[in-house]
């Protein structure tokens, strides 16, 4: 029978505690995009605020029920990868979610600027691109980070 020495078994166990972080399906194309479309639209929908109340929460339930159904579609698509914030991640991932919970208060931060000095239609298309932008810079970054792991737990 073969022994094991003890630091090949805890790179085992870390191996596995880190497998649902990096063993995951590529994001689609078209996520990045979508999601950015998703909160132009939410920030869209307050022009009819004050001018159709009908309009205004029509469009809050249509948007939140996309929400609902994509994140449901995102979990079975994912299995258990855990979301940002939740779990014990390999130290590569756990540096670029604290850096997402960084930037993301920027972004609203930004965004209401725009829509503070712009109006709710510039605020949209800030909403659109900066969302766009940080999600496909932030898949590629965790991409990258999970590919550290893997390599670094080989």
């Amino acid at each position: 029978m073969e022994s094991i020495s003890l630091a090949e078994q805890l790179k085992a166990a870390e191996r596995g505690a880190a497998a649902p972080y990096v063993d995951y399906p590529a994001t689609p194309w078209w996520y990045a995009p979508a999601v950015g479309a998703w909160a132009a639209a939410m920030i869209g929908t307050f022009t009819w605020w004050r001018e159709n109340a009908v309009l205004f929460v029509g469009s809050l339930v249509v948007l939140i029920a996309a929400e609902l159904l994509f994140v449901t579609w995102m979990k079975r698509r994912h299995g258990a990868l855990p979301m940002p914030g939740k779990g014990t991640p390999p130290a590569e991932i756990s540096a670029l979610w604290r850096g997402y919970a960084l930037a993301l208060p920027m972004t609203v931060l930004l965004v209401a600027a725009v829509w503070w000095l712009g109006g709710v239609p510039a605020a949209a298309g800030a909403a659109f691109v900066l969302v766009t932008a940080g999600l496909a810079l932030y898949e590629r970054r965790y991409a990258a980070a999970a590919a550290r792991t893997r390599d670094r737990l080989r």
